[in-house]
């Protein structure tokens, strides 16, 4: 199913909860209010959510002068992506991952941490950059908000309904009815918001690739995210997991199964997703890792991202 059809489906879905709930339980005038509510916090959010990330996560920006074939990059890939060229931000972590911030593409951002620069080579960059640029062309962070002021309203009303004894007008469920309710209603909002997160993933992924022209490069740097996840931690994130979902894959170390309640498909799936774009079958060895993906990447100044040095010494990235 097309991605912005499955998404479409399950934004009415969540809005259909949302009147269900809001009726059984805080009525009519209980509902508009709790929605009401939800919609001024997540608003706030929304235009202030950017700053709030990239501070969380000790984003700084660059210029041009600090990465410039980084940011040649990227300004090549946002042509392709018919979008303005996004402030460019660097997080020293090791942790190989990616997210994108912003309420429209006039005022997104992209942050990179520096494990995934010192790790991956100029191909899989360009994967990650250009679905972090697709995120921000399919406006996600909007429909996030939106699916989070739904979910937020749902919640809100639940616990209307228990703290006020249910329904005003006369049809209440109930004691037992308004406990079960306040506890599964906030579950299958939580649950259909997850599931919108995974779908704009997969749409990311489809679009990343066609931006890139690439999708083999983004299938290899899945698998080597994958890999740098489960091998370093990320502290910011582990402090403030529910900023998890906007990371290219998921940061935190625990969630290990593509269930319910993860924000990301299983990164396997996504990578065969793209490959059936290239017609490739699965392949490289037991793991299914291609051997390049397999090999550490090391963080000499034969990347793009550094300035060469003389001798062994390491360089440390995009900026020095």
């Amino acid at each position: 199913m097309n991605g912005y059809l499955r998404t479409t489906l399950l934004l009415a879905a969540m809005t259909a909860l949302f009147v269900v709930v809001g009726g059984a339980i805080g009525g009519r005038s209980g509902m508009m209010v709790a929605f009401l509510f939800a919609c001024a916090t997540n608003l706030f959010a929304w235009w202030n959510s950017d700053k709030m990330v990239l501070r969380m996560n000790n984003a700084q920006p660059i210029g041009p002068q600090d990465a410039p074939e980084l940011y040649r990059m990227t300004e090549r890939l946002a042509r392709n992506a018919g979008i303005p060229m996004p402030a460019l931000y660097i997080i020293h972590e090791d942790q190989p991952n990616a997210f994108a911030t912003g309420r429209n593409p006039q005022n997104a951002a992209v942050a990179v941490n520096t494990g995934l620069l010192n790790r991956m080579p100029p191909e899989e960059v360009a994967g990650v950059i250009a679905h972090e640029l697709a995120h921000i062309r399919n406006r996600d962070t909007l429909i996030m908000t939106m699916t989070a002021c739904l979910a937020g309203a749902i919640g809100m009303i639940a616990q209307f309904g228990f703290l006020f004894g249910g329904n005003r007008d006369g049809r209440g469920l109930g004691p037992i009815g308004t406990l079960l309710m306040m506890i599964l209603a906030p579950l299958a909002a939580m649950l259909v918001q997850m599931a919108i997160s995974r779908s704009r993933e997969y749409e990311a992924d489809r679009v990343g690739a066609e931006i890139s022209g690439n999708p083999a490069g983004l299938a290899n740097a899945l698998l080597r995210l994958e890999q740098g996840r489960l091998a370093f931690v990320n502290q910011a994130a582990e402090n403030n997991p529910a900023m998890a979902h906007m990371f290219i894959v998921n940061p935190l170390s625990g969630a290990r199964m593509d269930n319910l309640f993860s924000t990301h498909p299983k990164t396997e799936n996504r990578v065969a997703a793209l490959r059936q774009m290239t017609g490739q079958s699965r392949g490289g060895g037991r793991s299914g890792i291609p051997e390049m993906a397999a090999r550490p990447a090391a963080g000499t100044a034969s990347g793009p991202w550094s300035r060469a040095r003389p001798g062994p010494q390491r360089s440390r990235g995009p900026w020095g």
